[in-house]
């Protein structure tokens, strides 16, 4: 299998890609793999978080060059990116509105569609190994993936411009220190410390977790009387929830909530 998934305790499902699905992530044979693979933790009821990894040296490198080639060669290049962006592009709306969490355990090189989809995800742990590359410009594309979106609210929108315009790659190092990781930890530990953290952050209740991802994607485009008014309107929703009675009992017992019964 070239995309495989493993459940762990705490709902937490770690989903690899494996062989092409790391090296041609983004081909007409492959994405859907991946997309129904992420889907499917997505939409278990089972699962709260998943952990994305790849193998070797790279967790996931983007489009498959020669199917660009001959994608030019029979003039079917534009129908080839509209494919495969309508594929990707709804996949990382359904992963920035989820209340799943989801977690990218960076093993290796990740560039172009590979790039969109690990800053798609909640938070982001590299091994030593780790490179960030957006690629496009030395393909003569334009960037997608939601790159030239996600990666300015990580690192600011200077160091994205460089970052685009100078076709530069960063090592792990490099994407720690601007903020586009949160940690880095050795090659033995990824996988755990990525589980550490999707445990850590899957634990809240559903709600919370999916209001405070939306309340936080959408607060650079609202004024703040504006944003005020939707924090509200969540909150009173969160007031109805079972969550909300499970956290009020926990705090009044003393004891630690338990929202795994969502």
């Amino acid at each position: 299998m070239s995309v495989t998934s493993t459940d762990f305790d705490n709902g937490i499902r770690l989903i690899q890609f494996s062989g092409n699905s790391a090296t041609q992530s983004f081909s007409r044979k492959f994405l859907p793999q991946i997309a129904q693979a992420i889907d499917a933790g997505l939409i278990h009821p089972n699962v709260r978080a998943i952990v994305l990894t790849g193998e070797g040296k790279f967790f996931s490198a983007g489009a498959d060059i020669q199917a660009f080639a001959q994608s030019i060669e029979e003039k079917d290049a534009p129908q080839l990116i509209r494919d495969l962006t309508g594929i990707l592009h709804p996949l990382l709306i359904r992963m920035r509105q989820s209340s799943t969490i989801s977690i990218a355990a960076i093993n290796g090189a990740c560039a172009g569609g590979g790039l969109g989809l690990a800053l798609a995800c909640d938070a982001r742990i590299a091994s030593p190994n780790a490179k960030m590359a957006a690629s496009y410009s030395g393909m003569g594309l334009s960037p997608d993936g939601g790159t030239t979106w996600l990666l300015p609210r990580l690192v600011g929108d200077q160091i994205s411009r460089r970052f685009f315009f100078e076709n530069e790659i960063w090592n792990a190092e490099q994407c720690v220190s601007v903020g586009a990781v949160d940690a880095l930890v050795e090659d033995e530990n990824l996988i755990d410390s990525a589980c550490g953290i999707a445990t850590r952050w899957s634990q809240w209740g559903n709600h919370t977790k999916e209001a405070t991802k939306h309340l936080l994607d959408i607060q650079s485009v609202h004024d703040f009387e504006t944003h005020l008014k939707h924090e509200r309107t969540l909150i009173e929703a969160a007031g109805t929830t079972a969550a909300f009675k499970e956290g009020v009992t926990a705090f009044i017992e003393k004891r630690k909530p338990n929202f795994q019964q969502e």
